[in-house]
């Protein structure tokens, strides 16, 4: 129900902190990372309007997918200083 709304505000939201972010910073790299944050919130607001999750389940998601990213980002912060390193 609140799916359509969260992904359109979250949207706008972004398209224009992108937009002033890069024209004050002139860096890519913080355009992708606002890309990424709302990619998340979008997904973990997807699964939880698809499936109607009860509270137990919204927190369970977003522990889940929380824990996920932070290793991922912890994995890949070292993969890619390994390569930089070379």
């Amino acid at each position: 129900m609140f799916y359509p709304l969260l992904g359109w505000g979250v949207f706008w939201v972004t398209f224009i902190l992108g937009i002033i972010l890069f024209f004050t910073y002139k860096r890519l790299y913080t355009v992708f990372y606002l890309i990424s944050m709302s990619l998340y919130i979008f997904t973990a607001g997807f699964m939880i309007d698809v499936f109607n999750f009860t509270k137990l389940g919204i927190l369970s998601t977003l522990i889940f997918s929380a824990l996920v990213f932070m290793l991922l980002g912890y994995y890949l912060s070292k993969v890619l200083n390994l390569e930089k390193e070379k």
